[in-house]
């Protein structure tokens, strides 16, 4: 989901070290990843799209506890590093998630999207599109980067209820990185949601996996205690009843 392919969040130049980093990060590993599978709970049979699944975690998380899962990536790149790690017949798509995706109305009963939505200026066409590809009854459960932290990545402070790009450099293996997000209103990301036809059911501000307290111990005590990332769990409405 890159902004400019040319310039910033070009995932195919630094794929494997991004994959390794995030592998047993604190703040992947044991705080973003286990807060998603608490919140997707049982999984068995569901048919599930893992929507930017980067090198597969959480696909092959959600594999393990028994889900169906397709994933789609826009890079390359990530895509070869799930597809090492899931299999040669895993369902694996190249998308663009600003863009229509390959699968049928109603094909899936959730969507996880894992730091995602913040890559894109606009929620709208891709939340419209994942919408469509749920079932009735179906989840999304997405996470994304929390926005007070986002409004503190500028000085001076910007318009907090102004949707405006942030970027800052990741450094991989020595190399700098540039990326860039979108920060917008905690009530801009609610709106986005109903508008698209979804209902709000979960807000929620994880605490850290407690197995991250002896191996992070630093890190534990600042994550437990800062807003990182965002979560929600929205649904699609089931139809109403008959008279």
């Amino acid at each position: 989901m890159e902004h400019d392919r040319d310039r910033v969040n070009h995932y195919d130049g630094f794929a494997e070290a991004y994959a390794a980093e995030n592998e047993n990060s604190l703040v992947n590993a044991y705080y973003e990843r286990p807060a998603m599978l608490a919140l997707a709970g049982d999984v068995a049979d569901r048919r599930i799209l893992d929507a930017g699944c980067g090198s597969g975690p959480l696909t092959a998380a959600l594999r393990d506890r028994g889900a169906v899962v397709t994933g789609v990536d826009s890079s390359a790149g990530m895509l070869a590093l799930a597809r090492r790690r899931l299999g040669e017949d895993a369902a694996l798509h190249e998308a663009d998630l600003r863009d229509p995706l390959p699968f049928a109305d109603g094909a899936f009963d959730d969507v996880v999207a894992s730091l995602v939505l913040h890559y894109l200026e606009d929620w709208g066409p891709t939340l419209a599109e994942l919408r469509r590809v749920l079932s009735p009854g179906g989840r999304l459960i997405a996470s994304v980067d929390h926005p007070f932290v986002a409004y503190t990545f500028q000085d001076p402070r910007p318009d907090y209820f102004a949707t405006s790009s942030y970027g800052f450099d990741w450094t991989f293996d020595g190399k700098s990185v540039p990326m860039q997000f979108w920060r917008k209103p905690l009530h801009a990301m609610a709106e986005a949601f109903t508008t698209a036809g979804f209902r709000l059911s979960v807000i929620s501000e994880p605490q850290p996996d407690p197995a991250a307290r002896e191996l992070f111990p630093d890190g534990f005590r600042d994550l437990s205690s800062k807003a990182c990332f965002l979560f929600f769990v929205v649904e699609v409405p089931l139809p109403a009843a008959g008279p």
